[in-house]
C-alpha cells in the first residue's frame, strides 16, 4: 500500500531510508533524533526528499526523478502528532468536523457517528479541549485525522507525551482503527512497549 525510499541530507544530518507497507500498521521504531518524524514529514508532503519515491497504493506522490510532487493537501493522508493540536476555542464536535469540513463529499466514506462510537468519545462532545486528559485529547485528535477519509493515516508518536495508563488506554483504539476503518497506519515510536 505504501512504499517509501527516500534520502535527504540536513547539515550533521543524513537519511537514507526504504521499506514498503500493506494494509494495517506499519511501524517505524527507532531512538529519539534517527529521522522518524522526518520521514513522516516526507510522506506527508511537508518536506521534500533530496532523492526517491514515495507511492501510496497506485498513486505517486512524490518522484524526484520526474519532478513529481503531489501537494500535502492533495495527498488524503491524515496526520496525528504527538501533541494533538486541537482548536483550543472549539468544542470537541467542531474540532471532528474541522477535518470532515476539507473532504469533497463524494471522498467522504467514515461516518462521524463510527469515529465517535470506537474512539469512545461520545461524551465529550460539548467539551473543549482545555477540560480533556492527555488520552481524551489524542483520541479527538485521531478522530479528527480520520473524519477525513484518508487513505493513509500517519501517526507520529502520538502516545508520546501520556503516561502508561493513558498508552494503555489509547492503543486498544489504534487496534480498532486498523481493523473497522481498514485504513493502512503508519506508526512511530521510540517506545518499544507500544
Amino acid at each position: 500500500m505504501i512504499s517509501v525510499a527516500v534520502k535527504l541530507e540536513r547539515h550533521d544530518f543524513s537519511l537514507d531510508v526504504a521499506f514498503a507497507g500493506g494494509a494495517g500498521v506499519t511501524g517505524l521504531f527507532g531512538p529519539s533524533g534517527c529521522g522518524k518524524t522526518t520521514v513522516i514529514r516526507l510522506v506527508a508532503g511537508l518536506e521534500c526528499p533530496d532523492e526517491g519515491r514515495i507511492v501510496l497504493g497506485d498513486r505517486v506522490l512524490t518522484d524526484t526523478a520526474t519532478r513529481t510532487r503531489v501537494p500535502p493537501h492533495r495527498r488524503r493522508i491524515g496526520l496525528v502528532f504527538q501533541d494533538a493540536q486541537l482548536f483550543p476555542h472549539l468544542d470537541v464536535a467542531t474540532n471532528l468536523a474541522y477535518g470532515r469540513h476539507f473532504t469533497a463529499r463524494p471522498l467522504r466514506r467514515i461516518e462521524t457517528a463510527a469515529v465517535v462510537e470506537v474512539l469512545g468519545i461520545g461524551h465529550l462532545m460539548k467539551r473543549r479541549p482545555a477540560t480533556l486528559s492527555g488520552g481524551e485529547k489524542q483520541r479527538v485528535a485521531i478522530g479528527r485525522a480520520l473524519l477525513t477519509s484518508p487513505d493513509l493515516l500517519l501517526m507520529d508518536e502520538p502516545l508520546a507525551a501520556l503516561d502508561d495508563q493513558r498508552k494503555l488506554e489509547i492503543l486498544p483504539f489504534v487496534e480498532r482503527l486498523r481493523d473497522e476503518f481498514a485504513i493502512p497506519i503508519l506508526y512511530v515510536s521510540h517506545s518499544v512497549e507500544e
